[in-house]
């Protein structure tokens, strides 16, 4: 079973968890209890992978690519549109790390 969450529309607090949320804010951060979360070890972070589970939505759209370019990347043989994605999303990070 799954649950779509739209995150701009998140239901309102009852007065219940507003109170327990201001408890936790009051609290200082050495007077929380921890003791329930191990310790994360270098082993972990030698092990550790960022976006593992990260999987980012798909929009369906309509684009008008130059017919030469998609031949081409349908002549690579299947998953053309995976190949495109992954083009655009190398692209779009390039981008963001110039900023």
């Amino acid at each position: 079973m799954s649950f779509d969450v739209d995150l701009a529309n998140l239901p309102p607090l009852t007065e219940v968890q507003e109170a327990e949320l201001a408890a936790l804010d009051a609290l200082p951060d050495d007077e929380i209890d921890t003791s329930d979360i191990p310790p994360l070890t270098e082993e972990f972070w030698a092990e550790a992978v960022r976006g593992k589970y990260y999987r980012p939505t798909q929009t369906t759209t309509t684009v008008h690519i130059d017919s030469d370019v998609l031949a081409w990347l349908r002549d690579q043989g299947p998953g053309y549109q995976t190949r495109l994605n992954a083009i655009l999303r190398r692209e779009m990070l390039a981008a963001l790390k110039k900023g």
